[in-house]
């Protein structure tokens, strides 16, 4: 297995291959051992400086990638884009570079507008990890939630793996897909016909309205939220009637006759998308989740940055 990811920059799942999927799972896990120590911190990266920049309102991402950062003894800079000087007209570029100029090394986007990660990579220098970008991707989501499946699964090749919910509207879905499909998995998505993108077929998953025939398909489903925050127009009559058609709780489960892992990648509306009992059920997978989130980041920050130690031997 190569030892260096083939990219410089974590943009999108797309631009990553097997070999480097196989060799973040392996980090991974070797980062997942070590968090679980009664001493979780080590010094591979104290000489490392990674700035934050969350242009919107996060909770588990941050902290996630802040705590990663910590684990791996790098210095640390939150941005607030609520009190920068965006606010007076700087731009991002302008923004950024003004960072960098204080000799960050790392720095990692969170950013309602789609491609902003791609945009802000063709004019700097620097490493990016795209932390989501708007309705388009959320690279390291996709990667916890694969890995997560990976330890629950061993081989997830040939697995039937469901994606519920506002597909339209999800970062995360859309990463899911690519990484999946990567790894040879069968994916289904379903949800009201108004969620679901037009084409996506061709992404090479399968569509369904029906949740009860899709939830008998599968081996695991990834239960999303509605993402209200992004809609400006009404995609369906009521929360209400939504958790009817689309929502997992008892009642549905006593439906099905197989057990199924069951992921989702939060914040939980719960009652809506999921219910209570559900979400802290043994067939939930959602703290394990979490956790991963550390480990993957602390893989993908750590690999990434050993092309500046690279960089700084030569």
């Amino acid at each position: 297995m190569n030892k260096a990811l083939s990219v410089n920059s974590l943009l999108s799942i797309n631009d990553l291959n097997i070999n480097d999927l196989n060799l973040i799972y392996k980090t991974a896990t070797y980062f997942k051992e070590i968090i679980n120590r009664p001493i979780k911190k080590v010094p591979t990266l104290r000489d490392i400086t990674i700035a934050n920049l969350f242009f919107e309102n996060s909770t588990r991402t941050k902290i996630s990638f802040e705590l990663a950062e910590k684990r791996l003894s790098s210095d640390i800079i939150n941005f607030s884009a609520q009190y920068s000087s965006l606010n007076k007209g700087e731009s991002l570029i302008d923004t950024v570079n003004n960072i960098l100029a204080m000799k960050v090394d790392i720095i990692v986007l969170r950013h309602p507008s789609p491609g902003a990660a791609f945009f802000l990579s063709k004019n700097i220098n620097s490493i990016i990890i795209n932390a989501g970008d708007g309705s388009h991707e959320h690279p390291t989501q996709a990667l916890l939630d694969s890995f997560s499946l990976m330890e629950k699964f061993g081989d997830l090749k040939n697995k039937n793996i469901a994606i519920v919910g506002d597909i339209l509207h999800s970062r995360v879905a859309l990463s899911n897909i690519y990484v999946l499909k990567k790894m040879g998995v069968n994916i289904r998505v379903c949800g009201p016909k108004t969620l679901i993108p037009r084409n996506i077929e061709s992404l090479g998953v399968d569509i369904s309205y029906d949740l009860i025939d899709t939830l008998k398909w599968c081996d695991a489903v990834n239960m999303l939220r509605v993402q209200n925050e992004r809609m400006n127009l009404k995609f369906f009559p009521s929360n209400r009637e939504y958790s009817q058609m689309y929502g997992l709780n008892n009642d549905v489960m006593k439906k099905l006759n197989n057990e199924i892992i069951i992921l989702h990648p939060g914040p939980i509306n719960r009652g809506v998308e999921i219910s209570s009992e559900i979400a802290d059920s043994d067939q939930a997978i959602i703290l394990d989740q979490v956790e991963n989130g550390v480990a993957i980041r602390m893989a993908v920050i750590y690999l990434l940055a050993k092309n500046i130690k690279i960089k700084n031997a030569d």
